[in-house]
């Protein structure tokens, strides 16, 4: 009978030494976030945050949800989603402006993009004029260099822009299926490794936008969220960033094994390229900011999204966040 009592009080000691463990994994706060597929930017730092159970260490369970352009836009603007972690600050800028309320909590990565070709006929940016470019156009990316270009002269009104999803540009590329390809990284790197003898259409960006905004930084990609959540969830907003500097801290520390993880059906080549472009983090452009400590530098790019008409007038105040 003794034996039988200790039996039973082991039992017992160990269910509830495990309850506290299973009631804090049900406590988890769920969030869904939208973002964009790979290869493109806010297909970065997810996999990370996932792999580590940086979002655990925050006490919540984020699942992230990979859209087109398109569908990013549509689903975020209704409010499916109420956080984007693929947030443009043109997109979000003209969602105010069609009456979307939604807020730029931070910035993850700083504006690079540019137009690549195979073309022997295509040496300079107006040469494509008259030739048909293969482009996401529903990304600020492409609107972005849209803006680059005009100030190098290329009227792309002349341009034959054939839509397609951010996992399309490298297919074009490779196949040489348009004159030219606007493109970012990852993707470039990943058109790299494939094709070598690719060629940039340099769009200039340091010396255009200095010139323009009087900084080389262009605040471009980072999450946002429907100011009404962000008024009922003010402590979440502080964990995203947290999860997400944390994420971003150890990949710039560890490239080889962030690379693996961000790519981990990568070939050689393309684990190769993608740890060197987080090494120099040029093009990559990990640049974390809260929104409110670079207004003047987002008020210069709604002012180059005004510039190009894509913008029809001056998004509100309130779309860039000011809390921390």
């Amino acid at each position: 009978m003794n034996i039988f009592k200790k039996v039973l009080a082991c039992i017992s000691f160990c269910a509830i030494s495990i309850l506290p463990q299973t009631a804090n994994a049900q406590q988890l706060e769920k969030l869904p976030i939208v973002i964009f597929g790979w290869p493109s930017l806010g297909a970065v730092l997810p996999p990370i945050i996932k792999a580590h159970k940086l979002d655990a260490k925050q006490g919540m369970d984020i699942e992230f949800v990979e859209r087109t352009p398109d569908a990013y836009t549509a689903q975020f603007n209704s409010g499916e989603f109420k956080v984007g972690g693929s947030a443009a600050l043109l997109t979000v800028g003209l969602a105010d402006l069609r009456g979307v309320k939604v807020a730029y909590l931070f910035n993850l990565f700083d504006f690079y993009g540019t137009i690549v070709t195979s073309d022997p006929q295509v040496k300079s940016l107006k040469d494509l004029e008259g030739k048909t470019l293969a482009a996401a156009r529903g990304t600020t990316n492409f609107v972005m260099a849209n803006w680059f270009a005009a100030q190098q002269g290329l009227d792309m009104k002349k341009v034959s822009v054939v839509n397609t999803a951010t996992t399309g540009l490298v297919g074009y590329a490779l196949a040489n299926r348009a004159e030219g390809i606007q493109v970012w990284e990852p993707a470039l790197t990943t058109i790299r490794t494939k094709n070598p003898a690719i060629r940039d259409l340099d769009l200039q960006i340091a010396q255009q936008w200095t010139k323009f905004a009087g900084s080389a930084n262009v605040p471009y990609l980072g999450l946002a969220a429907h100011i009404d959540w962000i008024g009922k969830n003010p402590g979440t907003v502080g964990k995203l960033w947290q999860m997400h500097k944390e994420a971003a801290d150890w990949m710039q520390a560890n490239p080889e094994a962030a690379a693996k993880i961000i790519t981990p059906k990568g070939d050689a080549e393309s684990l190769a390229g993608l740890v060197a472009l987080i090494k120099a983090n040029v093009r990559l452009g990990v640049n974390m900011k809260w929104a409110g400590d670079i207004r003047k530098e987002i008020e210069q790019v709604y002012k180059a999204g005004r510039d190009i008409d894509f913008l029809p007038g001056n998004p509100a105040a309130s779309t860039i966040y000011s809390g921390k």
